[in-house]
């Protein structure tokens, strides 16, 4: 059995459901801390729910020069990532259970195989291996790693991200373990996510008997005119790298359950998935236009739930394009579609930031698994990137 398949076993027999991290962070830390990391725990939140964190970081040793101690211009690459799954579901539709990792055919299942246990051990393995072929790499490397991503994804990375903006720290470049493949490993990377915001609209009426409707006034009449131009808006085009922004309306709550009264007002809930051709300002100023110029009385409240982020090619995009094609021959895609992921806060803090993890098409499902033959060529990309940052990072300046 590999390193990284046997480490991958041991997290998913670990039953961190979120927020729970089950013992995932100490037998990581157990794992980095040989390698020369500094491991610290940024634990947070209330005690009936508090979040596991955990920043490692690797800085220069004692033999480089003074300078390279400080780390002042030494660039920083992260690897990121959650150790909590989402809840198994009903047990009894798992073929066999969710927190015992089991072989069937070619496959290893198990909640997390996917998303994202298999990529943690992987970035583990990946360094070990780096590292002990180069002791003294060119760059800092750091690990963040939480128990709160599929859950609310308030006291985790973003919490972390903060901390570490206060005390100064650089960061550089940043992978993402999601699982970003489609098919086999390495066909897909996202080099950005869009902006997710959410809006509460409350439109008010007169709520009345339904034969006298001249002594009520319908707030769902009212608000059909409006949510009819919101549908049919162009937000932007998207551009290069984005789809264009959507909005959608996700539920609409209205009515009493009589069928002989009017309401005295209609809820709807909608979102927006938006590019960086758009901002969460921008967007939420023409929907009050919109609303204001129809004459609807309302109230509105917006959750922002991340900001769109983009990584254009650069170092860490064709650092890890040339180890995907050197492990795969895949000439991968660039992508910046699905949902959201903790990429959305990092990147506030560090300019280049992709995700790139094993195939998606199990996760969060009953039955999650991976791939065997997925595992240690996810494991030989995070290494080559680390070898390709480091060719790049050494290769002589030219005037």
């Amino acid at each position: 059995m590999s390193r990284t398949l046997q480490l991958t076993e041991q997290l998913i027999s670990l039953p961190s459901v979120t927020p729970e991290d089950a013992g995932c962070l100490e037998l990581l830390a157990d794992a980095l801390t040989p390698m020369g990391f500094t491991c610290e725990r940024l634990d947070s939140g209330p005690a009936d729910f508090r979040v596991k964190n955990l920043w490692a970081k690797r800085s220069p040793t004692q033999n480089q020069s003074t300078q390279d101690a400080i780390g002042s211009d030494r660039p920083v690459l992260v690897f990121a990532g959650h150790t909590d799954v989402v809840p198994p579901g009903p047990l009894k539709e798992w073929t066999s259970p969710p927190f015992v990792p089991m072989h069937r055919d070619g496959k290893l299942y198990g909640r997390g195989a996917s998303d994202m246990k298999t990529s943690i051990a992987a970035f583990v393995v990946a360094l070990e291996e780096f590292l002990q072929a180069t002791p003294e790499p060119a760059f800092d490397i750091a690990l963040l790693l939480t128990s709160d991503e599929e859950g609310p994804s308030v006291d985790g990375t973003k919490v972390v991200v903060e901390q570490l903006r206060q005390r100064g720290e650089r960061l550089d470049w940043c992978i993402v373990g999601e699982p970003t493949s489609v098919k086999q490993t390495g066909d897909m990377i996202k080099n950005g996510r869009r902006g997710t915001m959410s809006g509460k609209l409350t439109v008010n009426g007169v709520q009345g008997h339904i034969a006298y409707p001249q002594l009520a006034r319908n707030p769902i009449h009212e608000a059909l005119p409006a949510l009819a131009e919101l549908a049919a808006t162009v937000w932007d085009h998207g551009n290069a790298f984005f789809p264009p922004t959507s909005w959608q309306i996700s539920n609409i709550h209205g009515g009493t359950g009589a069928s002989n009264v009017i309401p005295g007002h209609v809820v709807i809930d909608f979102n927006f998935r938006f590019c960086t051709e758009s901002s969460s300002d921008s967007l939420q100023k023409r929907v009050h236009e919109i609303l204001d110029r129809h004459g609807v009385e309302y109230s509105l409240i917006w959750t922002v739930g991340g900001q769109p982020f983009l990584t254009t090619p650069g170092t860490l995009v064709q650092a890890v394009q040339a180890a995907i094609k050197d492990e795969t021959g895949l000439d991968t895609e660039l992508s910046t579609t699905g949902g959201t992921s903790d990429g959305r806060f990092i990147a506030q803090i560090c300019p280049q930031v992709i995700e790139m993890g094993p195939p998606n098409a199990s996760i969060h499902k009953i039955d999650e698994h991976i791939a065997v033959a997925d595992i240690e060529p996810l494991k030989n990309i995070y290494r080559k990137t680390l070898e390709q940052l480091q060719r790049q990072q050494t290769a002589p300046q030219t005037a």
